[in-house]
């Protein structure tokens, strides 16, 4: 973590300007009525607390946030982590869901201190990881608590689920609560179509992790979003056209501990083509 208050305002200050963004500012940038919701996964900030990935956040100009244990940790009393609400809230984030979360004991306990973790908060939504094994013990805090849980595919290395497909061949007749956080780069590093995974959730994605790779099949070659060969225009044209209430936040796993740029970056793209978008469709 960075704590030196110099530290932070010299990174911050020179890597603003560099990006060509003003002072910080409460968060202002509600999308259009029919676009799409961007926002950040919080691990993209992995690096710094949470006062000063709330201040990035601002710098960045993005009203919407999937927090990640390093910016509220599961230990967290239900008083802290309404705290950290307000906190946020403060800030003008808005929380729109937690994780990725592991939930992957079969067991009442642990998967209840996650529903109480993500209710004390206010999540509206978790993204979460069960294992095969977990899932109908999940569905069931699901309906208990009246919190969706969107499980999230983490790529050829994952024994429980790769692909969105086998999200969905898990979930098939589970509470409609219970769906997908679909992966846009470990979807497409299995080698997936991820358009056709995409279509093929349908009612059932409820959230989306958009992040960019040079090389498709590699995940080590991630890059601003823009820069790579990620069908940006397509999956956002495929997402409004199934009017896609969810959101889509940025997962930036690369420059931990410089990412404000890269980050920056891939959101002055994305708002390009949401712009590209809806000139095409006016």
């Amino acid at each position: 973590m960075i704590n030196s208050d110099s530290t932070r305002r010299g990174f911050l200050g020179g890597a603003l300007t560099a990006a060509g963004l003003g002072a910080a500012a409460p968060t202002s940038a509600a999308p259009a009525a029919d676009d799409l919701k961007l926002g950040v996964a919080s691990y993209s900030l992995r690096q710094f607390q949470r006062g000063l990935a709330i201040k990035m956040m601002q710098r960045l100009n993005v009203p919407y946030i999937c927090i990640k244990e390093f910016h509220l940790p599961y230990s967290s009393t239900p008083e802290e982590a309404a705290r950290a609400a307000k906190e946020f809230a403060r800030g003008g984030l808005k929380i729109v869901g937690g994780g990725v979360i592991y939930m992957q004991r079969d067991d009442d306990e642990d998967v209840r201190r996650y529903f109480e973790y993500a209710k004390s908060a206010g999540m509206p939504l978790i993204v979460g990881a069960p294992s095969q094994q977990s899932l109908p013990r999940v569905e069931k805090f699901v309906k208990q608590y009246n919190i969706p849980v969107a499980i999230h595919n983490h790529g050829p290395e994952d024994k429980q689920f790769p692909t969105p497909e086998s999200v969905l061949k898990a979930i098939q007749g589970m509470d409609p609560r219970v769906g997908l956080c679909i992966d846009a780069g470990h979807t497409t590093r299995t080698g997936a179509n991820l358009l056709d995974s995409i279509r093929a959730a349908g009612s059932r994605l409820l959230d989306f992790h958009i992040k960019d790779l040079k090389d498709l099949r590699d995940g080590k070659s991630q890059v601003p979003v823009g820069d790579g060969a990620m069908p940006v225009v397509d999956i956002f044209k495929l997402l409004k056209q199934m009017n896609f209430q969810g959101y889509v936040n940025l997962e930036y796993e690369i420059e931990a501990d410089d990412p404000l740029l890269g980050m920056a970056k891939s959101f002055a793209y994305m708002r390009g083509v949401l712009a590209g978008l809806r000139g095409a469709s006016s």
